[in-house]
């Protein structure tokens, strides 16, 4: 384990790319240390390597395993550890225009211009003297069901994250995904009560998977809803798998996926087009996805792909002077008709907690 820190130290001394990351309910942390900091793109998805993929745009960032050290090593074993309350001063500038934003998205709902719309914030955090590997090992001990990553490219930036949403898994033909959408907070009671409004969420984001995927796929199978645990909050999961047919490949499932209604909306470019006129931010990789791309397995034959919607996550701004270092945290929220704009703000602080948490 120091050993590999000590690597990913030297990588980040020497401006090169890497990525650090662990899968969910797994002990191994694996590592992609490029060997130069060329900026290579993944184009037909036939290219193997880990992918790093934006909210829009067709830039999906390659690390690839032909310019890559690939490192791994066990990790100890972490209890889920339990954080203090973060002390949370609300910032009513931000909360205002966060509730103005929400009630503009459901008003464009009840107006039937969308059935639902995914919308975010971005909250600034000074972090100084910013040390990465121990805010990482805090998130892979706060974390352990999650897919827990640091990304780093000279050239865009440094990325961290928790995220608890698997986009695609894929073995040759078969695949599985999952709709998880509704949230709230973990209250320590196996009694859990989902409101309307959180179910319908849910069912809005599985529709939309099983209908699209229908032209590309030749067999799917679901499952019931569940409530999913992760870290504090709670979200209601459906799993879905099935065979990708003959005529179809990875990057047409991949391309009918993202941006799923869980991180955009429905009708989905209705969705995007509003968030991209009211947000008011870039989301970058916020809401991308990321992960394994055609790793090869024990069989040569057999590639496996691994991809997981960026959220959860925080882009780190690291200044010339330590001690103005930022962390640039990104919390969304699905909004229908029946959404309270008061309730989708507090939802939002408690996503922030996930980050501040570990800084």
């Amino acid at each position: 384990m120091i050993d590999f820190f000590i690597k990913v130290k030297q990588q980040e001394t020497q401006h090169l790319p890497f990525v650090i990351y662990r899968k969910p309910n797994t002990s191994r942390l694996i590592g992609y240390f490029q060997k130069n900091d060329h900026l290579y793109f993944a184009e037909n998805f036939n290219e193997m390597g880990f992918v790093f993929a934006p909210f829009e745009g067709n830039q999906m960032i390659l690390m690839p395993k032909e310019q890559s050290v690939k490192w791994d090593a066990e990790l100890p074993s972490f209890e889920e550890s339990s954080h203090s309350d973060v002390a949370f001063t609300e910032n009513e500038e931000a909360k205002e225009h966060f509730i103005t934003l929400v009630q503009k998205g459901v008003d464009a709902i009840k107006k039937g211009l969308l059935n639902k719309v995914v919308l975010s914030r971005e909250e600034i955090v000074a972090v100084p003297n910013f040390d990465l590997v121990s805010v990482f090992t805090k998130l892979l001990q706060s974390y352990p069901s999650a897919f827990t990553y640091c990304w780093f490219h000279p050239k865009i930036g440094l990325w961290m994250g928790a995220t608890p949403e698997q986009l695609l898994k894929a073995n040759k033909n078969k695949f599985y995904t999952m709709a998880l959408a509704g949230t709230q907070t973990f209250q320590g009671s196996s009694d859990i009560v989902w409101e309307k409004k959180e179910k319908e969420e849910q069912q809005f984001v599985t529709d939309f998977i099983l209908n699209n995927l229908e032209s590309v796929t030749s067999e799917v199978t679901i499952s019931s809803p569940y409530t999913l645990k992760a870290g504090n909050l709670l979200h209601i999961k459906t799993d879905i798998e099935g065979i990708i047919d003959a005529n179809s490949n990875l990057k047409e499932v991949v391309s009918i996926l993202h941006p799923t209604p869980a991180v955009c909306g429905l009708p989905k470019d209705k969705a995007k087009a509003f968030i991209f006129e009211n947000e008011g931010y870039n989301r970058e990789y916020y809401s991308g996805f990321l992960g394994e791309l055609n790793k090869k397995g024990i069989d040569i034959q057999k590639s496996k792909t691994d991809l997981f919607v960026n959220l959860r996550c925080m882009q780190i701004k690291i200044a010339s002077d330590p001690a103005m270092t930022k962390a640039h945290l990104y919390m969304g929220c699905g909004i229908t008709k029946d959404s309270i704009p008061e309730h989708e703000w507090k939802e939002s602080v408690n996503k922030s907690m996930t980050m501040k948490k570990v800084l």
